[in-house]
């Protein structure tokens, strides 16, 4: 049985491949067991590499520095990626809120060391770790032992401190999360607002009864509306048509118009009556409105495309059909001359099936040449932000420089090269599925490793003198922020639940516990909110964790 001992114990590239594999196969099995109807996922993987490190299991140190640090960056990356497109409008829309109850989070916590290590006496040195182990920051620990090997101080203790209130920092937002649901959330706090956001498309039909539009063209209509819409059909005289720019409408015209929910009221008054027919039911057949158009989803698959605005192609004009809604992951967005394409966007086009055919030619709507990932263009990100996490950021007052790390720079550039890459014919559109393999499987080697790494002298730690007290502070300042934060967020800030929870493991820097809230709400507001709240939160927390040290030690 000496074979055994070689591949599990002997270092080597193999039993590194292998060890790691082992622990993720288990805590992905074990993941999947609910308690009291909770399973905890993909995080279950962390305590399995916690155990495999109490049995004497470990790989080499480098190739284990290698595989966390690789499985981080890819996390990071592919999840910036994923909520780019909607990061920005996001932030619009609501992320000064966001960021603002993120702050919020982190200096109650902030507070709370400070204030226990001056009243109970424990160094700051250790307090600085429990606070990054409750916090699940890694980037901040390291920040803070490199802070503490400039002023000449062991970092060990730091270290320790974090490893030892690291499992109960990742379980102790989900149960605060767990416990504010089930104690204060009520069933309407679930829902998803974006279902209700005024911006979601909808479609209704005005009759033209506004003797101040008679003789009007569309184009001239739309140039003196604040109200953006898309006129998809016009009935006039028994006969439907596709309109055009320079389309007249006339007296009692019956108009079919894609528009945002917020301004349908404002469309009734200009175009003069809505009929009472609900047009945003799942089950309408739009083929068998009329017979001489039909309504077809056409996929953008030729990489030409992507980038280019809608109204730069003039499909109206030159194929006499009209482009009503797109579907981009799973939002509707109007479309107007002015959005511009990405590779994967979904687009309804309405006209006669022949110059459909035509359209289909000009934007590809081949869909099995889109299930190939880029990979080129995700390596490019995943250097560009490595970089960033690099470039130092002097502070005034602090000797050290500030990084943005391994964490922090990946995800920024990822949210941007998301939002911006197709408007420079960068093609970073992948599927969801390959977005989900590509993120579980950084996920899962980020939480092998780092669980392997602490388990070694884990139980030692654990009950040490101050191992139990440590363990008691550091869940005290995960959960209290935690709580007070969601509060705070859902009744006085109104966020929905999901937001509220992607907030709190944003400002938490959690990615187990936002998975655990993706796995529970079905909406990706958390994900968006994580995204929103996680690079101003990584950074503070970076910061924060060096300025404790210099400050208070």
């Amino acid at each position: 049985m000496e074979w055994i001992d070689v591949i599990l114990y002997q270092h080597s590239a193999v039993q590194a491949v292998i060890v790691i594999a082992i622990i993720i196969a288990t805590g992905l099995a074990l993941g999947k067991i609910k308690v009291f109807g909770i399973s905890l996922g993909v995080t279950f993987v962390f305590f399995a590499g916690i155990m495999a490190g109490h049995i004497g299991l470990s790989i080499d140190p480098g190739m284990l520095h290698y595989a966390e640090s690789f499985g981080l960056v890819l996390f990071v990356y592919e999840l910036g990626l994923k909520v780019g497109p909607g990061f920005f409008s996001s932030f619009r829309k609501g992320g000064i809120t966001l960021n603002l109850l993120g702050l919020g989070v982190i200096l109650i916590g902030t507070f709370m060391t400070i204030l226990v290590s001056t009243l109970g006496g424990i160094p700051m040195s250790d307090m600085v770790g429990i606070l990054c182990g409750a916090t699940t920051n890694t980037p901040a620990l390291g920040a803070a032992q490199q802070a503490l090997e400039q002023i000449g101080v062991s970092a060990n203790g730091a270290a320790l401190s974090c490893a030892v209130t690291y499992p109960l920092g990742v379980v102790g937002v989900i149960l605060a999360i767990i416990l504010v649901r089930k104690l204060f959330i009520r069933p309407e706090q679930l829902l998803d607002h974006e279902q209700d956001d005024g911006n979601s498309t909808y479609i209704a039909a005005y009759q033209v009864h506004n003797p101040g539009i008679y003789n009007m063209t569309i184009k001239e209509l739309a140039s003196m509306s604040p109200s953006k819409f898309v006129i998809s059909r016009v009935w006039r005289n028994g006969t439907v048509s596709i309109p055009g720019p320079e389309t007249h409408l006339e007296k009692d015209d019956r108009l079919l118009v894609v528009t945002t929910e917020k301004d349908e009221a404002k469309l009734t008054i200009l175009f003069g009556e809505q009929e009472a027919q609900n047009w945003n039911k799942d089950d309408i057949d739009w083929n068998t409105i009329d017979s001489q158009l039909i309504s077809r989803y056409i996929i953008i698959s030729r990489p030409e495309i992507n980038g280019k605005r809608l109204g730069s192609l003039r499909l109206r004009n030159s194929y006499g059909i009209n482009i009503s809604r797109v579907l981009r992951s799973g939002v509707q967005l109007l479309a107007t001359p002015s959005l511009v394409l990405q590779l994967g966007d979904r687009l309804t086009v309405v006209g006669e099936a022949k110059a459909i055919e035509n359209v289909e030619k000009v934007l590809g709507n081949a869909s099995i040449t889109l299930k190939d990932p880029n990979l080129g263009a995700i390596f490019i990100g995943i250097v560009l932000g490595l970089i960033l996490g690099s470039i130092p950021i002097a502070i005034p007052g602090i000797s050290t420089p500030i990084k943005l790390g391994l964490a922090g720079g990946p995800i920024i550039i990822g949210i941007l090269i998301g939002r911006f890459g197709p408007q420079f014919h960068l093609i970073t559109y992948t599927t969801r599925s390959a977005n989900l393999m590509l993120r579980g499987m950084g996920l899962s080697l980020y939480l092998a490793c780092l669980g392997l790494e602490a388990g070694a002298h884990f139980m030692d730690t654990l009950f040490h003198s101050a191992g139990l007290l440590w363990i008691a502070i550091g869940f005290s300042i995960t959960i209290i922020p935690v709580i007070i934060m969601a509060l705070i967020a859902v009744y006085c800030s109104r966020l929905d639940f999901g937001s509220a929870c992607g907030m709190l493991c944003g400002s938490m820097a959690n990615p187990m516990a936002l998975n655990y809230v993706n796995d529970t709400l079905p909406s990706d507001n958390a994900a968006v909110s994580y995204a929103t709240v996680y690079p101003l939160s990584m950074f503070c927390r970076v910061v924060i964790a060096q300025l404790l040290i210099l400050i208070f030690f």
